[in-house]
């Protein structure tokens, strides 16, 4: 990041911003793909997949909360 004389970046968001939005993108983008492999393993009737999926996809939505929490602490004070 590039910064001028005065301290301020010249970046419209830091890198670590960037970062937790980019993890908080690709985690919503994961549970919405489970949706479809939940869906794919209901009709091959294999309730395993389907119990598998659906605790990857609580899993990533959880963390996805826990990035959110984060994301919103470097918004407001720069750093966690």
């Amino acid at each position: 990041m590039v910064s001028t004389g005065n301290g301020q970046s010249q970046q419209p968001i830091s890198n670590l911003e960037y970062d937790f939005v980019t993890v908080l993108h690709n985690k919503a983008e994961a549970v919405k793909a489970y949706d479809i492999y939940i869906q794919d393993a209901q009709e091959a009737n294999s309730q395993p997949c389907v119990e598998l999926f659906q605790k990857l996809r609580q899993s990533d939505i959880e963390q996805a909360q826990e990035i959110r929490h984060h994301l919103q602490q470097v918004l407001q004070h720069g750093k966690m």
